[in-house]
């Protein structure tokens, strides 16, 4: 691979001639061939990054934590001691653990590579003729790009030409406005990055605008990859829900060593235990009441949850929204692509004279014939018409190809929606282009609503106008109407027309023309058009996506609401709200005039009340988000333009569209869609509720069972018995019986009810009354049972191995019964199928046979200290096992009868 550095030099400064020279590239693009020898020569088109971290390296980072160091400091001593036996046991506890956390974070580390793999940028290049989108990273220098509005700039790329270029380059030079591009500017060799006004840089943002350039740099060879080096290693950050309970880990952490230093000096003083024993049941203790594996296990359900989540078509950018997903309460949701299939057709033509043509066909393939009163229209039969296709043509940027058989298109649904209805027609956009040249635009945004080309014609210019009815009506001139009442009352006409079609749920487009004296120069923006004759509305209809309908449904259920933030006509927007069931009456539409003269408090209550706005202007979108937070809502939002970012960043959860959303939109997002329905983030909810039980029950079943080994010690202590485990037994039970469980508790799948409940409150806490409750009750039974079971062990004659035995497998024991607990906070265990879990009864049953088995191993009796015992003994404490099962029963019925006290009284 051969670096670009012989090809850097001063691009803004060289003329278009010895640009190409440079680059041996012409305008018209490379061919497949030669893109594919300068792919191989100079790489692929990617930044520097820090290497993914080698096998050894995951392998030592198990190694650093606190507990780790405790445990080997007592091995050492063990060995220093004369107990070497203590010390491998250790030694082999330690070595598990790294391998088991090493495995699950080399999967994590492989599912991220491969989840980025779905977060590609996208190009669009001429290759071979033709413009095709490509992957980023297949872009090389000589290549034609394109870019407009929204679009993330693929490499270095030098300008041929541009319509009102507008660049976001913050990135590169702290530039928080965007930046005005001119290729026809060319300057000196020294003039700074930020001042070349005919280039564009990679990782830069259209902000405004379309472009055509020829890439220059790619990959490493970029400024900004030069700039990449410097960042390489950034540490990145956790997500919220990890860092509270890292924090939590250490206080208890701190506590926890305070408390078993004491417990060792008790020991030591009082029951005349040897301090070697003592330190070891320290360490041991600390080991049983520190939940040091939480932080992983809880990456582990979290991990879990993103996989899940992508197989069901939600990526997940930032581990943070996997949490956040189950509080949301309210969805504002885009409605073209979203809740529609953004495949619109053209259905109905009306022209301002009332004839009504029908176009029949479905989708972006022009299959279909145009018709009047049932009868087809020949082509050139209706003047008025053809220039109504003239304009649908010109006034266009996308294309629509027959190749090989086959219809391929790119560009905007609305454009290719219209291409399509001038090919029923007969137009063809090459064959149109050749005999009225375009020598300008003005592109559609969605401040200004309209779009326009300028095209040259016999001396003159013509423009080509489409846009809303409002915009576009307001532009024209009614030139027959002599009498200023009766143009006007031409104009309400037409409203009212366009009305009518927004009511049967079309889209409505208007189509407009006009002349400019004398020719237009392409190196100025153009004048605003006006003056124009109006040509007549198109009504294209956008069906709404399979399983929409039953997805807001199912929000519904869940205590989520959803809401419609459209920049459509207010009309059509209640005609699709009606099948979804959001609005059913014009006055339930609140519209984006309405919304600017609302203050604060008056946008807040049509927030809690409205669930559809339409003609929304991107800031007002921002401004409803705020709103809906401020009144309390915990918001997630989908957006796929630029102009949606600031909405999306405002929000609690972003959600960008993975196939119509820009670079800039996914950027700003924690979500990616990857198919752009609404019924797939429906499912992201589900899954997010799912993760953040998962995570609840991980915690309840480490922080209780660990609790109930305290209680056991605590009693044994206070009672003056001897010590009920030791050391190398509570290590046994915390670091392998233990963390086979609650790595398999992750895997826990739905209970099946979750999009029935109300959204958590975002403020609540992990440790809530309800997980406080069930902790204690199920540590107080757990650790009595075990002490009350030692205790009558030790009357009953038996000796202090046995007894501990005994014990230790009773201990195993409810850590197999209470992981049936752990799967529902208020479910009965009973109605949850162990075969629903299969990882789950797995992990339990390899716990219980590993432990089982440890006992008729000659090294595993050796280290462990335990023995087999008969089948009355095992029966006896599987019974005893069960007591926590009874109880925990127990207090679910109670919970249970107090919650709907509850809402009974309320």
């Amino acid at each position: 691979m051969e670096s670009q550095s012989q090809l850097i030099q001063p691009w803004h400064a060289l003329d278009l001639p010895s640009l190409q020279q440079s680059l041996d590239a012409k305008t018209g693009g490379l061919q497949g061939s030669e893109a594919a020898q300068r792919l191989k020569k100079f790489g692929p088109n990617m930044l520097p990054h820090a290497p993914h971290p080698a096998w050894w390296q995951i392998a030592l980072r198990q190694f650093q934590s606190p507990l780790i160091y405790i445990l080997a400091v007592a091995a050492v001593v063990s060995v220093a001691i004369g107990e070497p036996t203590d010390a491998g046991f250790i030694a082999a506890v330690l070595g598990l653990n790294a391998l088991i956390g090493g495995y699950q974070e080399w999967r994590a580390e492989k599912s991220t590579q491969a989840l980025q793999q779905l977060l590609q940028i996208r190009a669009a290049v001429m290759r071979d003729g033709e413009v095709t989108e490509i992957d980023a990273e297949r872009v090389v220098p000589g290549d034609t790009v394109w870019l407009e509005s929204g679009n993330r700039v693929p490499a270095d790329v030098r300008l041929l030409s541009a319509h009102g270029l507008e660049i976001d380059e913050s990135l590169l030079t702290g530039e928080s406005l965007p930046v005005s591009k001119d290729p026809a500017w060319t300057g000196t060799e020294p003039t700074a990055v930020g001042d070349r006004q005919n280039m564009t840089f990679a990782g830069s943002i259209v902000v405004r605008g379309r472009a055509q350039g020829m890439v220059v740099a790619t990959g490493s060879a970029t400024h900004v990859g030069r700039l990449a080096l410097d960042v390489i290693g950034a540490p990145g950050g956790k997500p919220p829900l990890l860092e509270r309970l890292e924090r939590f880990t250490h206080v208890v952490a701190a506590t926890v060593l305070i408390a078993a230093c004491v417990v060792a000096v008790i020991g030591v003083v009082l029951h005349n235990h040897s301090a070697h024993d003592m330190f070891l049941f320290a360490v041991a203790l600390a080991v049983s009441a520190i939940p040091e594996g939480l932080p992983v296990a809880l990456t582990v359900a979290l991990a879990i949850g993103t996989a899940r989540m992508a197989r069901r078509g939600v990526i997940v950018r930032r581990l943070a929204a996997v949490e956040g997903l189950g509080s949301c309460t309210l969805i504002a949701s885009d409605k073209t692509g979203t809740l529609t299939c953004n495949e619109l057709t053209v259905r109905e033509i009306r022209l301002p004279t009332g004839e009504r043509f029908d176009v029949g066909g479905e989708g972006f393939v022009p299959d279909g014939q145009v018709t009047h009163h049932g009868q087809v229209v020949d082509t050139g039969s209706y003047p008025s018409l053809e220039r109504l296709a003239r304009v649908a043509v010109l006034c266009n940027e996308a294309d629509l190809h027959r190749r090989d058989g086959q219809w391929t298109w790119r560009g905007d649904a609305v454009d290719l929606a219209l291409l399509a209805l001038a090919h029923k027609l007969g137009w063809n956009r090459e064959a149109s282009l050749s005999s009225h040249p375009q020598v300008n635009e003005l592109p559609f945004e969605p401040e200004r609503q309209f779009a326009a080309t300028y095209h040259q014609s016999h001396g003159s210019a013509d423009v080509f106008v489409k846009g809303s009815p409002e915009r576009v009506l307001a532009m024209c001139a009614w030139e027959n109407e002599s009498d200023p009442n009766q143009a006007a009352e031409r104009v309400e006409q037409m409203h009212r027309l366009a009305e009518s079609m927004g009511r049967q749920g079309y889209r409505v487009l208007a189509l407009a023309e006009g002349r400019l004296p004398g020719t237009l120069d392409p190196a100025h923006a153009p004048p605003e058009p006006s003056h124009l004759t109006f040509l007549g509305f198109v009504g294209m209809i956008d069906p709404l996506r399979p399983g929409v309908q039953d997805a807001v449904s199912a929000c519904r259920q869940a205590g989520v609401a959803a809401c419609m933030i459209t920049g459509d006509h207010p009309v059509t927007a209640l005609a699709i709200s009606r099948q979804l069931g959001l609005a059913s009456e014009p006055h339930q539409v609140v519209t984006g005039s309405e919304l600017a003269k609302m203050s604060a408090g008056q946008m807040e209550h049509a927030v809690k009340t409205a669930r559809v706005f339409a003609r929304v202007a991107p800031h007002q979108k921002l401004e409803l988000v705020n709103a809906a937070r401020r009144v309390g809502h915990f918001v997630a939002v989908t957006g796929d333009g630029v102009n949606d970012a600031p909405a999306l960043r405002a929000a609690n959860i972003g959600m960008a569209m993975g196939k119509s959303g820009t670079d800039v939109a996914r950027e700003s997002a924690e979500l990616v869609i990857s198919d752009d329905n609404f019924a797939t983030i429906v499912v992201g909810i589900e899954e997010g509720r799912v993760a953040y039980d998962n995570v609840r029950k991980v915690i309840y079943l480490l922080i209780s069972t660990g609790a109930a080994e305290v209680v056991l010690v605590g009693l044994a202590l206070a009672a003056g018995l001897p010590l009920p485990l030791l050391a190398v037994q509570l290590l046994w039970l915390n670091l392998v019986t233990n963390g086979i469980q609650d790595v398999a508790l992750a895997f826990e799948p739905s209970e099946g009810d979750v999009l029935g409940r109300e959204p958590r409150p975002p403020s609540e806490r992990i440790f809530n009354r309800l997980m406080i409750e069930r902790t204690l009750v199920a540590a107080l039974v757990m650790g009595f049972v075990g002490f009350a079971a030692f205790w009558w062990m030790l009357s009953a004659g038996w000796t202090e191995a046995a007894a501990r035995n005994a014990l230790l497998l009773l201990m195993v024991l409810f850590e197999n019964v209470h992981i049936g607990n752990c799967r529902s906070e208020t479910k009965s265990a009973l109605r949850l199928s162990p075969f629903r879990s299969p990882i789950l009864l797995c992990g339990a049953l390899i716990a219980l046979l590993l432990h089982l088995g440890t006992m008729y191993v000659p090294l595993g009796q050796e280290i462990l200290r335990i023995q087999p015992v008969d089948l009355t003994t095992f029966v006896c404490l599987w019974a005893l096992a069960l007591s926590v099962f009874v109880v925990m029963e127990v207090h679910k019925w109670s919970w249970d009868m107090r919650t709907r006290r509850r809402k009974a009284s309320s």
